[in-house]
């Protein structure tokens, strides 16, 4: 005879599981917390997961002031204060830094809502904080490398690729400048960097020496956008990762012997359209500028400022030269680097605009 199931089976339906528990288990990774704001009767409430991403007890009053307080000099215009939340109904998205009252840096993301009541004013406010540190500090690790692959690249003509397979065909800008070739026309027939008449050679070899699946070189000629050709050694490493077969290859290319052909410059117009808000606020953080310096040096309005480190306005801008001229003016230099990379760095002995601090 069958027994009828405890009542905690009988239903296979999942138990009812509120926000709030939503957020307890999503807060316990440390990584994200929240806050509400009630305008009407002035209470405050952070979670507990707030409380932990800023390093406060939670015996500490929750208070936007507050958090207002431990964001990084340089990042605190560009959060909205009291009166703009209060009596404008802004509040934004913005990437800013932390720092704790232990000293430790934190950077997070920041969303925000404003509720209205009926007749449009605003009532209450409430965000979120995710803690990307980790994610940031990737990048920033991955533009330094860009920057070292591109200066070998410049300096001594020297390229690193790593790709899935032989033969190579993802080259970056750097190396298409230097033969002349669109990444197009490279993906429709690899042998197109060589002279011509090394193709049967080499279509011939490398897929053979690849096989094999162990280092080798090859000693192609190049051709040269600038005219002429020049030879050079192509050392493919197999990577495999524990793999009997490689997982991918990577590949160092050198000039074979003299000096190394120069590059085409990359045009001014590149560079420009390639600047985007957040390079605006890193060269504005090496300044040590406010978004109000910013708008100072530049001859434009805040709120211009603020829109054009956030994207908010395109390329197009008119105020856009200007906001540029002012960072150069400063000693602010941008360099396009592999990949499309912009790098942002201070000149030595840059010049300080009158009227505007100098870090």
């Amino acid at each position: 005879m069958s027994l009828p199931l405890p009542n905690r089976y009988a239903d296979p339906r999942p138990a009812d599981l509120s926000s709030h528990d939503f957020m307890r288990l999503i807060e316990a990774f440390g990584l994200t917390g929240a806050w509400r704001w009630d305008f009407l009767t002035g209470r405050q409430i952070w979670s507990s997961g707030l409380y932990r991403l800023l390093g406060l007890p939670e015996s500490d009053p929750a208070s936007y002031e507050r958090l207002l307080g431990l964001v990084h000099p340089a990042d605190r215009d560009m959060i909205e204060d009291v009166a703009q939340i209060l009596h404008a109904g802004i509040l934004g998205s913005h990437t800013v830094r932390l720092i704790r009252p232990d000293g430790t840096a934190r950077t997070v993301v920041s969303r925000g809502e404003v509720f209205f009541s009926p007749d449009g004013r605003p009532v209450a406010a409430t965000g979120v904080l995710l803690d990307v540190t980790d994610r940031e500090r990737l990048a920033e690790m991955h533009r330094l490398e860009q920057q070292r692959r591109a200066s070998l690249a410049r300096q001594a003509q020297i390229f690193m690729y790593t790709e899935p397979s032989l033969p190579l065909t993802e080259y970056g800008p750097d190396f298409l400048a230097l033969v002349g070739l669109r990444r197009e026309e490279v993906r429709a027939n690899w042998l197109t960097p060589f002279v011509p008449e090394e193709w049967p050679r080499w279509r011939d070899a490398l897929p053979r020496l690849a096989a094999a699946g162990r280092p080798f070189s090859i000693t192609p000629t190049l051709r040269l956008a600038a005219g002429g050709a020049a030879p050079f050694r192509m050392m493919m490493v197999p990577l495999r990762d524990g793999a009997p077969d490689p997982v991918c290859w990577t590949a160092v290319i050198t000039p074979l012997e003299g000096e190394a052909p120069p590059l085409r410059d990359i045009s001014p117009r590149q560079v420009e359209a390639a600047i985007e808000g957040c390079h605006l606020r890193a060269a504005r953080g090496l300044l040590d500028w406010t978004l109000n310096d910013l708008a100072r040096a530049s001859g434009v309005s805040l709120s211009t400022v603020r829109r054009l480190e956030e994207d908010s306005e395109g390329a197009a801008s008119r105020s856009r030269p200007h906001v540029l001229a002012a960072l150069r003016g400063a000693g602010i230099v941008f360099t396009l680097v592999e990949g499309g990379t912009v790098a942002v760095a201070r000149a030595e002995g840059d010049v300080t605009l009158p009227g505007i601090r100098s870090g």
